[in-house]
């Protein structure tokens, strides 16, 4: 093979290594994935020796496989070796892209570290580039799906040794070495997921059957490859055009082939997402992103992008690989709900309440005032109008006062009358009678009332306002631009509603409700705000004989 000429050589062995990662793809177990990973760098890649280290869940790297020498295997299969001197040999040598290379002059100082390691014995290395029996290569393998370009979170190492060519990898050998990694990594992830990540990453036969299909498509290298796969130019006036794509990624855009052809990324990003495709287009470069369908709807990705020669001095290729993250990304916008929700009534939770509150108002005479009436001496321009609002008149080059133009001071009405000011009505609410129904029916009855106070509140306020459950039996609506009268009647409204009977565990139920309200304006916290509202709703309920207050 080293006297044929070198794209054929490299075409060819990217066709056998293609096949072997559909190998470790379509595997059995986590087991049979992580030997075939060990397998495959002997089988595609040209090494003699093979060895995957996995992070154990304590931190430490455990031997897992091994491939190349039954004797080593015996002797080194299950020891482990800990995190800190892991990490230790990662951070030393030379950096080849992800991989690491420590050669023979300073891997000495290793010998007596705890890592499992093999000896091997041959003569010196007589030219410059010559492998010597005490060079140690490593393949970091780290989680897909990660933004930015930055390292996910580490789930291995691959140790490889001897080249069969006795020469250290050249430009090819490294990409091919860094490319399998990294599908070595997704094979691990999915072989895991596969299992449910048992502690024991024996795969159970029976959680497989909704990942089969998927399994089907890994059979072969490019074309069915688990995960979206495309090849694009390089450089010169086609820079970034898509020659090739696999079946996962023409399934997941909803395009043929052919017509993947007539793109680029460029044209299929979302144009919000087009700035992190353009930092990532360099090789090694990864981000997440969303990729245009064919119906027109968009779909979150992880991209991950290599480089690939196909002549020492002739054009480069961009080898994108693209997994699908919708489901993750959907994930994550249920649990950010789950964290700011109330899991009972499905309304917005103390700490969304405060949060929202908060949003609304700043500190008087804060930076963002003083700003301001530092913006009036320096410019010669009133900074606020008559209102209490920053005015907007920073001339070109004025962008340092951004921070300062854009918020408008919430206030809140003044004295017993209705004076026409309209602000932000704080109403705090609280069930009376409701502790009786627990006493007497039990949680699930009041868990009922809850629910069913939750949905009449809910009904009752207008598009914007925020009701919130504050805790146990105590509602918070907030309600902007609204007057005293305007927050009066709707607390009788409210109360109206809540008043009405409520099925529960088979029987009509009532409770009462008794309301505060309190009005929030800059100057004051949000906790200030719900004391304040909080007050004046015992003062409401103290002011209504105990009788009357379940009838409202």
């Amino acid at each position: 093979m080293e006297s044929e000429s070198e794209p054929y050589v490299r075409l060819a062995s990217l066709r056998q290594l293609h096949q072997v990662m559909a190998d470790m793809n379509t595997a059995r177990s986590l087991a049979d994935t992580l030997q075939t990973v060990a397998n495959g760098v002997v089988t595609a890649l040209g090494y003699e020796l093979a060895c995957v280290n996995l992070v154990r869940p304590d931190g430490d790297l455990v031997v897992a496989a091994f491939a190349g020498n039954q004797a080593a295997e015996s002797l080194i299969t299950g020891r482990v070796g800990s995190r800190e001197s892991w990490e230790r040999r990662l951070s030393m040598g030379e950096t080849w892209g992800d991989l690491v290379f420590i050669p023979h002059t300073e891997g000495w100082v290793l010998d007596d570290d705890d890592v499992p390691q093999w000896y091997t014995d041959g003569p010196a290395p007589r030219f410059e580039d010559e492998w010597h029996p005490s060079d140690r290569l490593f393949a970091p393998m780290y989680t897909p799906g990660v933004q930015g370009g930055q390292c996910g979170e580490l789930i291995g190492v691959l140790s490889v040794d001897w080249p069969r060519n006795g020469r250290r990898p050249g430009a090819w050998g490294r990409e091919a070495l860094q490319m399998y990694a990294f599908q070595a990594a997704i094979a691990i992830s999915n072989a895991r997921l596969r299992s449910n990540m048992q502690r024991a990453l024996v795969r159970l036969e029976r959680e497989q059957q909704a990942l089969r299909a998927s399994e089907e498509s890994f059979r072969q290298a490019f074309e069915y490859a688990p995960s979206g796969m495309a090849i694009a130019e390089m450089g010169g006036d086609q820079h970034g055009r898509i020659l090739r794509t696999n079946d996962a990624l023409c399934r997941l855009l909803g395009r043929p082939a052919s017509a993947m052809r007539r793109y680029s990324f460029s044209d299929l990003v979302h144009p919000e997402d087009i700035g992190t495709l353009l930092r990532t287009s360099a090789e090694g470069g990864r981000a997440e992103l969303r990729l245009g369908r064919r119906d027109g709807t968009y779909v979150w990705v992880s991209l991950r992008n290599s480089v690939v020669a196909d002549a020492a001095d002739g054009p480069r290729f961009l080898l994108t690989h693209v997994e699908d993250i919708e489901e993750r990304k959907r994930r994550e916008l249920q649990l950010a709900h789950r964290a700011s929700h109330d899991s009972l009534t499905g309304l917005p939770n103390s700490a969304e309440l405060r949060s929202r509150l908060s949003s609304r108002l700043c500190q008087q005479r804060s930076t963002h005032t003083a700003a301001l009436e530092s913006i009036d001496t320096a410019f010669g321009h009133p900074a606020f109008d008559a209102n209490g609002h920053g005015f907007d008149f920073r001339p070109v080059g004025a962008e340092a006062f951004d921070t300062f133009d854009h918020h408008v001071h919430t206030v809140a009405p003044e004295g017993e009358r209705d004076d026409g000011t309209k602000g932000l009505a704080v109403l705090f609410c609280d069930l009376d009678g409701f502790k009786s129904i627990n006493d007497r029916f039990g949680h699930n009855a009041g868990d009922a009332v809850l629910i069913e106070v939750a949905r009449r509140l809910s009904q009752c306020v207008r598009d914007g306002d925020t009701v919130a459950r504050l805790g146990g039996d105590e509602f918070v609506i907030l309600a902007d631009g609204l007057g005293k009268a305007d927050a009066a009647d709707l607390a009788v409204r409210l109360r109206s509603e809540i008043i009405q009977p409520i099925r529960a565990e088979g029987r009509a139920v009532r409770v009462g409700a008794s309301f505060g309200i309190g009005w929030a304006h800059c100057g004051m916290t949000a906790d200030e705000v719900l004391k304040s509202a909080d007050e004046r709703m015992y003062v409401e309920k103290r002011s209504r004989p105990k009788q009357h207050r379940r009838a409202g």
